[in-house]
């Protein structure tokens, strides 16, 4: 039997040291997977060291993050078991609503970007720097998933690749590289995007293989993709990616593309308040826990 493996590829912001990264998304994954099929956990939990962290985050911004601020918010949402009236009622608050208009209004028209909130404006800024590759911080990002990848490709390992936010395009990129820019064989068996914003206008036009029509757009190592995206997540703005990616399957690249955003709730909170983007409670939720799960044993 090959191999499996999970790798896991994080959004943008500093994180706390990888070691200890890792063991948090972990903790959280394997709650998730409790949760959706408790009879599977015990096996999984076995295979530790076949999670596997990109941590790309302190290339980019030359700093990391006190776990200790993350801690105390994890330990409440492992103990939350799903979302109360008032995650709900925040999930779908005006204002998130009014932030999804504003983002969608700018991914069409980029030129009024300036005219928004200085947090949008820095967050635009940081993906500007990744997809110009500044100082090549893009290629060099890369490379940290591709050095994990090409040995398990090439040994036709069973791999489940999960891209959280920009981690999800940034994981994209990567594929399309390792496809044509390196010919190398062999596929991922599942691609799973979680926050992603893959089907924002600004990110498809540059994205790898966008200056390119047919098989050559699109990345051809990848059996099956999986979207989640919980509701108030203004991140995964365009929610639905087989309108736009479903010329993969037409292409025969790909053998389904599935979007999972109904009903589906991030329930993390912080000092902030409620946060419907963070990675940890995408991974506790049992939406994610049951693709997890049903990949795990279905790649046996």
């Amino acid at each position: 039997m090959n191999q499996r493996h999970i790798i896991f590829v994080p959004g943008k912001n500093p994180k706390p040291p990888a070691d200890q990264h890792q063991s948090l998304l972990w903790r959280t994954m394997v709650e998730g997977v409790r949760r959706a099929e408790p009879d599977v956990v015990g096996e999984i939990t076995q295979h530790v060291d076949d999670f596997k962290l990109i941590a790309w985050n302190y290339l980019y911004y030359h700093t990391n993050k006190d776990i200790n601020r993350d801690l105390p918010w994890i330990d409440a949402l492992m103990n939350q078991h799903g979302p109360t009236e008032q995650d709900i009622r925040e999930a779908k608050a005006w204002h998130r609503k009014l932030d999804r208009l504003l983002y969608n209004i700018v991914d069409y028209l980029p030129f009024l970007l300036r005219l928004l909130p200085e947090k949008i404006r820095s967050t635009a800024e940081e993906t500007k720097r990744y997809f110009q590759n500044r100082n090549n911080i893009a290629c060099d990002v890369r490379e940290l998933l591709k050095q994990e990848l090409r040995p398990l490709l090439r040994n036709s390992d069973k791999v489940l690749l999960i891209g959280h936010s920009m981690g999800s395009v940034i994981a994209y990129d990567a594929l399309w590289e390792l496809s044509h820019l390196e010919n190398l064989p062999g596929k991922i068996d599942l691609f799973l995007t979680i926050g992603s914003p893959l089907g924002m206008n600004y990110v498809q036009r540059r994205l790898m293989g966008n200056k390119y029509t047919g098989n050559k757009r699109y990345p051809s190592n990848i059996k099956r993709w999986v979207n989640i995206s919980s509701i108030g997540d203004v991140t995964a703005l365009d929610r639905i990616f087989l309108d736009d990616f479903g010329e993969m399957i037409k292409q025969e690249m790909i053998e389904s593309i599935e979007d999972h955003c109904e009903g589906i709730y991030n329930f993390f909170r912080n000092e902030k308040g409620l946060n419907c983007h963070r990675s940890y409670g995408y991974l506790v939720n049992p939406a994610v826990g049951k693709i997890i799960a049903d990949w795990w044993q279905q790649s046996t």
